[in-house]
């Protein structure tokens, strides 16, 4: 197996840390293999997207998730270091409201799977850092939706306590009580 599936707080989103070969002259890793998804994390999605970012310390991105074609993410860090975050918006679940939270960066390769149906966003805690991900559908402008990043009630401990940069869509964001959500 490429790589080792480490569960987090929600069973559904899970980090996988690959098997990376290295030496004297750098190293080599398989980012990712359809097959091997599939056989470690039981999900069989087809990822049609692939998405790149760059942001600097400071910026969150986020909580962002498509009310209407529910995006399933597969995301990682090829430079600097980000806080990423998961949270349930599925109304029917034991565990609505409660989030997932770990450390992404170049350094440790480590990849963070996110479901359809939870509320997605990351903060850069590094000078800069790269961002990659990969996603089970389309982006639909008009089905995007931001959960509020500092929402009481979900209660997110971001490594920061200083106040993030923020698009302004994220900023006016609804917390989850207001939040349109999945069944």
């Amino acid at each position: 197996m490429p790589y080792t599936v480490i569960p987090t707080r929600l069973p559904e989103v899970l980090i996988l840390e690959p098997k990376v070969f290295g030496d004297d002259r750098g190293f080599f890793f398989e980012s990712f293999n359809q097959r091997d998804f599939q056989q470690a994390t039981g999900v069989d999605l087809t990822f049609v997207q692939d998405n790149h970012s760059r942001s600097t310390r400071g910026v969150l991105r986020g909580l962002h998730y498509q009310i209407r074609h529910p995006q399933g993410k597969l995301v990682r860090v090829v430079s600097g270091t980000v806080f990423d975050v998961a949270v349930d918006l599925r109304r029917g679940s034991p565990r609505f409201g409660l989030w997932a939270g770990v450390e992404l960066s170049a350094e440790n390769k480590r990849q963070l799977w996110i479901p359809p149906g939870f509320a997605h966003g990351f903060l850069v805690t590094s000078e800069n850092a790269e961002f990659l991900y990969k996603t089970t559908d389309y982006w639909f402008p008009e089905h995007e939706r931001s959960l509020r990043w500092n929402d009481p009630t979900v209660g997110i401990q971001w490594p920061s306590h200083a106040a993030p940069r923020l698009a302004a869509k994220d900023a006016s964001a609804p917390g989850l009580s207001d939040a349109e959500v999945f069944p």
